[in-house]
């Protein structure tokens, strides 16, 4: 990834959300995923970050009901919440 520019990229918008907790979520998925998308999943995960911070949280947490836009295998992942590390 390091010599990916589009990677490092999505990386840094991943973990630079503006919330704290828009980047746990958003940063930690793409870190425990990204190594196994393909271009249409990229693609998904591009789009996603351009939703707003309270969306996705919302979705999240199931505050909000996720848009169809938006279901599928990625989503799906995503709403597991497994891949967030919570610290002490």
């Amino acid at each position: 990834m390091n010599d990916n520019p589009q990677m490092r990229r999505m990386k840094f918008r991943a973990w630079h959300r503006g919330t704290r907790e828009a980047d746990y979520t958003v940063g930690g998925y793409f870190e425990r995923y990204h190594a196994e998308w393909d271009e249409a999943d990229i693609a998904w995960f591009e789009r996603f970050m351009d939703e707003q911070d309270a969306d996705i949280i919302g979705w999240a947490l199931g505050t909000i009901p996720v848009p169809d836009q938006w279901k599928g295998p990625m989503m799906d992942k995503f709403l597991k919440l497994d891949f967030v590390k919570i610290e002490n």
